[in-house]
């Protein structure tokens, strides 16, 4: 990590809390609420995120449902527009679906394909790269709707589960890693 980056991951990763045993036995919980809470933290992260933004971004897309939290200001800092991916069965109108392994049970995200043009430029945001398949399985369902995804940003990776091997060769960019 750069040393200009440095206070900001220190001021986020004293805000981050660990949840043992959440959402099951073993699974330790990053809990980013604190931080969303503290308006100048929360201002500094998006900031942070936009300006590592790979070049010109068309489209900010955030997973269901704290990518929403952090990909819908980092969409504004851009001046891009913002598309939600969901869970299964939460869009009104046509959907495109990708079903993919969490690192504790399995689900299916959604997106409206209409909302996204050809050749569109996307930037792919969320908190937590943790075992890539949210990302990979996001990643398949936006170049299948035409985008072109430039660049994905997380707050922070759990990286001993892994994540990045399931991303070779996307331009990955992370404040914390754990």
């Amino acid at each position: 990590m750069s040393d200009e980056r440095r206070p900001l991951a220190d001021l986020a990763a004293s805000l981050v809390q660990d949840v043992p045993d959440f959402p099951e036995p073993g699974v330790v919980f990053k809990d980013i609420t604190p931080l969303l809470a503290d308006g100048a933290a929360l201002k500094a992260v998006v900031e942070d995120m936009a300006s590592r933004a790979p070049g010109p971004i068309d489209l900010v897309v955030g997973m269901e449902a704290r990518g929403f939290i952090l990909g819908a200001p980092v969409a504004v800092a851009l001046g891009a527009g913002f598309i939600p991916v969901r869970k299964a069965g939460k869009l009104p109108r046509e959907t495109l679906a990708g079903a993919y392994e969490l690192e504790y049970g399995s689900a299916v995200l959604e997106v409206h394909p209409d909302t996204i043009r050809d050749g569109s430029r996307v930037l792919v945001v969320d908190d937590v790269l943790a075992t890539g398949g949210t990302a990979a399985a996001t990643v398949a369902l936006l170049e299948k709707a035409g985008g072109v995804v430039v660049g994905l940003s997380f707050l922070m990776e759990l990286t001993f589960l892994g994540g990045r091997d399931r991303l070779p060769g996307r331009p990955l960019d992370v404040l914390l890693s754990y």
